[in-house]
């Protein structure tokens, strides 16, 4: 017997986002974590948990075209499809997002496409750039979680 899988749909993905927020929020008070931080180093671990094993065992088997196709067009899908339907769920739905990136997150996005292109540009891999690689993760995991947005400051009143 074959057991066909069923889509939920975009509303339970909708949902499902919400939900993650909705979390990451409860999460950040109660563990005094920045939302930042589980917005970009925590939920993207959880969330692509699948992708990031199937990059690993094509990495394990010696397919680095594999390895690598999986790793940069997730990151690709994300900016070029999923940024821009959240602008476009959030202008119909009432709930305004924008792309007002702050200096702080323009800043590490533009370096870690730096980094990442450096390490692509000779097709090669080692163990050295791997570990480069998860350095300049680390690094960047540790500056958002000692960031403080100025726009937070601004924003809790004075005792």
């Amino acid at each position: 017997m074959v057991l066909k899988q069923r889509n939920p749909g975009p509303k339970a993905t909708m949902v499902s986002d919400y939900d993650r927020l909705a979390w990451g929020k409860g999460a950040s008070v109660a563990l005094d974590i920045p939302v930042a931080f589980i917005s970009v180093i925590l939920l993207p671990i959880v969330g692509n948990a699948a992708e990031h094993a199937s990059a690993v065992m094509f990495a394990i088997k010696d397919e680095l075209d594999m390895s690598l196709g999986v790793a940069v067009g997730s990151s690709t899908q994300i900016s070029m499809f999923g940024i821009p339907f959240c602008v476009v769920y959030g202008w119909v739905f009432g709930h305004p997002i924008d792309l007002n990136f702050q200096l702080f997150e323009t800043a590490t996005l533009f370096m870690t496409v730096l980094v990442v292109a450096f390490m692509l540009q000779e097709g090669t891999s080692n163990y050295f750039k791997g570990l480069m690689l998860l350095f300049c993760y680390l690094i960047v995991a540790a500056s958002y979680f000692v960031h403080i947005d100025p726009e937070s400051i601004r924003d809790k009143p004075e005792k």
